[in-house]
């Protein structure tokens, strides 16, 4: 799962580091978030997700936040997201796969590593909407990060399935979610 990790963030960076000319303080697609925003949230939630593993919390989070300021340029700010991404990267690899941590109950290191995947692929799609950008996150990374966190997802393409899955987009046959909640933990 770290490899699906470390792919879903050069996708980011082949994407979005050409950008950082663009306006970042649009919405970031359907977000309140400005894009640099969503950018910061990204590294956020990658740099938690690499604490806990690195921790083996068992059973709560970390006392810890990431703060990207707020005069950050959009190239800044991408810069750390590579470097969070990398540390959850690094620290899911180097981890026992026994090894358990806290995410709305116990969390396996692959499961961080599809929840990083997730947040990279999706917050992506988000910033590239804002930014009026053609990209959608990669079907085998989609797949990934579904046969993981959504196992009970309906058939179809992966990353239509993804979106909607994160009520993101529409799917034939089924109403546009507007709540959800992936299944990381494991017993």
């Amino acid at each position: 799962m770290s490899a699906a990790l470390t792919e879903a963030l050069a996708e980011t960076a082949a994407l979005l580091v050409p950008q950082t000319h663009l306006d970042w303080s649009v919405n970031a697609g359907p977000l309140e978030w400005s894009c640099r925003q969503t950018a910061a949230h990204l590294a956020h939630d990658l740099l938690a997700y690499a604490g806990q593993v690195a921790s083996g919390a068992p059973d709560g989070y970390l006392p810890f936040d990431l703060t990207v300021h707020p005069e950050a340029t959009p190239a800044e700010t991408l810069a750390v997201v590579a470097a969070a991404g990398r540390l959850l990267s690094t620290a899911a690899a180097a981890a026992a796969p026994t090894d358990r941590a806290w995410h709305f109950g116990p969390c396996d290191p692959p499961g961080f590593a599809a929840m990083g995947t997730a947040e990279t692929l999706l917050h992506t799609h988000d910033i590239a909407q804002g930014l009026g950008l053609p990209w959608q996150p990669p079907p085998h990374l989609a797949r990934t990060v579904l046969d993981r966190l959504f196992p009970e997802a309906p058939p179809g393409d992966p990353t239509s399935v993804l979106l909607w899955s994160t009520g993101r987009g529409d799917l034939p046959g089924h109403d546009r979610l507007t709540s959800w909640v992936w299944k990381a933990a494991v017993g």
